[in-house]
C-alpha cells in the first residue's frame, strides 16, 4: 500500500483493452471503498467463493481483467492466481521509508487518493518510530518472497515497476507490450496528483529519529544464518504416549530417560506407532493432553550419534567415508580406540563430515540422528509444535512441570543412565567446540547455547 497503485492502475484503464476493477478482494469492500457489490458479485458471495468473482471478471470483461492485490487480501486468491500461468503478474514496489511515511499520513488525513490538489487536506508532521516500521518493513518483505519464491517454483516471471517508474511513459508501454494490450498511451494519466510532495524530512516531526532507527536494520541480511539443510518431514511414527503426555523426540537427545519417565505416567503402557489418524484420535481421547520435547547440547547430542551410530557401524556409509578421511578403521566402541587423542579425532573428523552433511555438500542423506534440531522442530510444526520445549540440563524440572500440566502432579524424575557426558568430558576441548558451532550455527543462535560443560 502507498506505493502509487492508484496511479497504475489509472494508467491501465487508459490501455484499450485492460479494465483494472480495483481492491476486488480487500477483506473490507469490493473494488472501492463502500461497494459491496461488483459485476453482480456481491461482498458475501465473494467471502463464500472467491474464484466465483475471478470467473466474473473474465466473463464480463471484454478484453484483460484484472484487480489489485495487497498482502492482507483473501489468501485463497493469491493461491489461485500465483498457480495460474496465464494470469499476468505486475509487481509494484517503493522505498519502504517512503511507503511507510505515505502510510502515516494517509492514517492521519484519511485521504488515500487524490484527483484534485485543492482538496488535499492539510498535514502534520509525523512520527517515525523505529520498531513500527521495522514491522511494517518485515510486512513487505514477507510478501515480497513469498511472490518470488511462487514464481520461481513454477516457472513464471512478473513486470517489475517502482513508484519512480509510473511517470515513465515508455515504462508504461513496456508494460502494455507484457501484457499483450494493443494500445499505448501517450502521457501517464494526469488526473491523480502526488498527494505530499515535499521533502520526506519535513513530513516527519523526528527527522533526527531515522538514521539510528535505520542502523537497527541489517539491510543486506549480512548475518543471516546459510541454511542448505533439507527440510524434515514431521516425523509422525516416532511419537510416543503415556498418561495424555505425547513426548516428540529429537533423535539423538536423551530417549532413553524420557521413555522411561514416560512409563511411569501410565498403567497402560506406552502407545506409540502414530499415524496421522491414530495422533488426531489419541488428541480427541485426552482433550488435557500436553506434548514436549527434549533439547540437547549440540555437541553432546553430536557424540551420541558418534557413539551410538558411526561406531557401531549403523550408520555404515557414513561411517566408510570418515574411515577414507582418517586413514584408519574405526573400532567398533569408543573403548577401542588406541587412546582419547584417536578418539577425538575421530569425533572432530565426524563433526566436519556433519557440516558438510548439513550443508548439502556429501550427496548423503542428513539422518535424524545429527540433522540439527532446528529443523527437527520445524518438521514437528507441520503438524503441531510442542507445547513445551525442555533443556535437557533441566530435564528433571522440566518434566515435572509437564506432568502437572497432564494432571500427573508428584510425578517421579527421570533415571539418570547417560554414559554420553562423562564420554565427552574425557576428549572435550575448544577445538570440538567449535567444531560443534561451525556444523550447527542455527542451534546455537536460536536456542542460546553455549559451550558445553560437563556436571
Amino acid at each position: 500500500m502507498r506505493t502509487g497503485s492508484n496511479f497504475l492502475e489509472s494508467s491501465l484503464n487508459a490501455l484499450e483493452g485492460v479494465v483494472s476493477y480495483g481492491e476486488a478482494f480487500n477483506p473490507h469492500f469490493v473494488g472501492k471503498k463502500d461497494q459491496l457489490t461488483l459485476l453482480g458479485v456481491s461482498i458475501a458471495d465473494r467471502d463464500a467463493d472467491p474464484v466465483r468473482l475471478l470467473t466474473a471478471m473474465r466473463r464480463h470483461t471484454a478484453g484483460l481483467a484484472g484487480f489489485r492485490y495487497f498482502h492482507d487480501h483473501d489468501p485463497r486468491v493469491l493461491a489461485e492466481v500465483m498457480a495460474d500461468a496465464s494470469c499476468a503478474k505486475v509487481v509494484l514496489t517503493r522505498n519502504p521509508l517512503e511507503s511507510y511515511v505515505s502510510w502515516k499520513i494517509a492514517r492521519q488525513t484519511g485521504q488515500w487518493k487524490l484527483t484534485d490538489a485543492r482538496k488535499a487536506k492539510p498535514v502534520s508532521p509525523v512520527v517515525f518510530d523505529a520498531v513500527e516500521f521495522e514491522t511494517h518493513l518485515d510486512t513487505l518483505q514477507t510478501f515480497q518472497r513469498r511472490l518470488l519464491a511462487d514464481l520461481q517454483q513454477s516457472g513464471q516471471t512478473a513486470f517489475y515497476l517502482d513508484y519512480d517508474d509510473l511517470g515513465n511513459v515508455a515504462v508504461l508501454n513496456g508494460l502494455a507490450a507484457f501484457l499483450g494490450a494493443k494500445g499505448r498511451l501517450d502521457a501517464p494519466d494526469p488526473t491523480l496528483k502526488k498527494q505530499n510532495p515535499a521533502d520526506l524530512a519535513a513530513k516527519l516531526a523526528n527527522p533526527d529519529a531515522v538514521e539510528p532507527g535505520l542502523q537497527r536494520l541489517d539491510r543486506f541480511n549480512l548475518h543471516r544464518t546459510p541454511n542448505f539443510e533439507p527440510r524434515r518431514p514431521p516425523a509422525i511414527p516416532s511419537l510416543v504416549a503415556g498418561g495424555g503426555v505425547l513426548y516428540m523426540p529429537v533423535r539423538g537427545g536423551p530417549e532413553a530417560r524420557v521413555r522411561g519417565w514416560l512409563s511411569s505416567l501410565s498403567t497402560d503402557g506406552l502407545e506409540q506407532d502414530f499415524t496421522q489418524k491414530t495422533l488426531r484420535q489419541w488428541w480427541r481421547a485426552h482433550p488435557r493432553h500436553c506434548s514436549f520435547t527434549v533439547l540437547r547440547h549440540p555437541l553432546l547430542r553430536a557424540y551420541g550419534a558418534f557413539c551410538d551410530h558411526i561406531l557401531t557401524g549403523l550408520a555404515g556409509e557414513t561411517r566408510a567415508i570418515l574411515e577414507r578421511t582418517l586413514g584408519f578403521d574405526l573400532p567398533t566402541g569408543v573403548d577401542g580406540f588406541a587412546d582419547r587423542a584417536a578418539e577425538r579425532d575421530a569425533f572432530l573428523a565426524f563433526l566436519g563430515y556433519v557440516r558438510l552433511n548439513l550443508a548439502g555438500q556429501t550427496g548423503a542423506r542428513v539422518s535424524p540422528h545429527w540433522a540439527s534440531q532446528t529443523a527437527v522442530l520445524q518438521g514437528f510444526a507441520q503438524v503441531l509444535g510442542p507445547d513445551v520445549v525442555l533443556r535437557e540440563d533441566r530435564l528433571d524440572e522440566g518434566l515435572a512441570f509437564v506432568a502437572a500440566e497432564a494432571g500427573h502432579p508428584g510425578a517421579p524424575p527421570p533415571p539418570a543412565d547417560d554414559p554420553h557426558p562423562q564420554g565427552l568430558a574425557a576428549i572435550h576441548d575448544v577445538a570440538l567446540e567449535e567444531a560443534a558451532e561451525a556444523a550447527y550455527p542455527r542451534d546455537y543462535l536460536g536456542f542460546g547455547f553455549g559451550r558445553w560443560k560437563a556436571d
